[in-house]
């Protein structure tokens, strides 16, 4: 479904992205690993067609957007999930879950999508008129997961997730994240938390510096001295 193949990409002069070779295919849930600062989230704004690249391509379902518009990009069927939680705090749950059905398929199907992420995330449908602003910082993660899926997607990338939630909160979220593959949408996922990303991960890339350093699959990874390491504290 994504095939990337050296990709590099720059803030002003500075190289973030250096020839970076990743491929997701339909049906997978895989994870982009890394630090703070590794280059995650330049990577999903390349694909997402916030940020262009200095070279290399990028193929979603058989074409090349490396050079399109995001608004193309949603268009194709990718949907991307910021990190930090981004909510318009002043509107109610329903009306941001609407915001996030932005094509004209969308729009016209989004009672019917609002249906399906409640039955994902029960709390959106009972806070439905509610300000957002007023939701915890776990609700707000599911509004936004949720308000992404609200485009109807093919690839949904979720950058950090679990960043500053409860255990509890991250269990619910990531159970929730595990089930959309068998709904018939891809997951590209970046996560600091190694494990609980790759626990339900089919495969798994490691960025350091903005170079993959290591790929292979979720249960390989886990038990890899080097994650286990730097990210497990093992």
């Amino acid at each position: 479904m994504l095939a990337i193949k050296n990709l590099n990409a720059s803030h002003g002069v500075i190289a973030v992205l250096h020839d970076i070779c990743l491929t997701v295919k339909k049906g997978e849930l895989v994870s982009l690993l890394g630090s703070n600062g590794a280059g995650k989230t330049t990577l999903l704004n390349t694909i997402s067609g916030l940020m262009h690249p200095t070279s290399g391509s990028i193929d979603f379902a058989g074409k090349r957007i490396e050079k399109s518009p995001p608004q193309a990009v949603v268009r194709l069927g990718i949907s991307q999930i910021p990190e930090g939680r981004k909510i318009f705090p002043y509107m109610s749950v329903k009306e941001n879950l609407f915001m996030g059905a932005s094509t004209r398929a969308a729009w016209g199907g989004r009672h019917a999508m609002f249906d399906q992420v409640s039955e994902l995330f029960p709390i959106l449908r009972d806070r439905q008129n509610q300000r957002a602003s007023l939701m915890s910082g776990g609700e707000q993660q599911m509004l936004v997961i949720a308000r992404g899926l609200m485009a109807r997607p093919k690839l949904l990338m979720i950058d950090e997730p679990s960043l500053g939630l409860s255990p509890a909160f991250q269990s619910q979220i990531y159970k929730a994240i595990e089930t959309l593959p068998g709904q018939g949408i891809t997951v590209l996922l970046a996560e600091q938390n190694a494990h609980i990303a790759l626990e339900i991960s089919n495969r798994g890339y490691v960025l350091q510096d903005g170079e993959i350093v290591l790929e292979g699959t979720g249960r390989q990874l886990l038990a890899n001295d080097m994650i286990k390491q730097a990210y497990m504290g093992v």
